[in-house]
């Protein structure tokens, strides 16, 4: 079942290729929608596909970028809105 998933990382996850190499997992899954820097240091993915393959990209969130230190992943799930048509990064 597809679903829409808020994904929050915080840590050091700024300025370590960690929007980059989230695309490419992203794209990689055949998730839709995008990842962006928030004020407070954290990063937001808001991502639509299926349940399952948001669960693998929440969970890469936690280890996927090497150069990166992850203290916690939040995810929440929530009603696809089918608003996106691929991945990207947001400004």
């Amino acid at each position: 079942m597809k679903k829409q998933a808020e994904i929050r990382i915080t840590g050091n996850v700024q300025d370590v290729c960690y929007r980059i190499n989230t695309v490419e997992k992203a794209k990689y899954l055949k998730i839709t929608g995008y990842v962006k820097n928030e004020p407070d240091g954290s990063v937001i993915i808001i991502a639509e596909g299926e349940e399952e393959k948001l669960k693998c990209l929440a969970q890469w969130c936690e280890d996927g970028v090497k150069s990166a230190n992850v203290k916690q992943v939040q995810v929440d799930f929530s009603q696809v809105t089918g608003e996106f048509s691929d991945f990207n990064i947001k400004h």
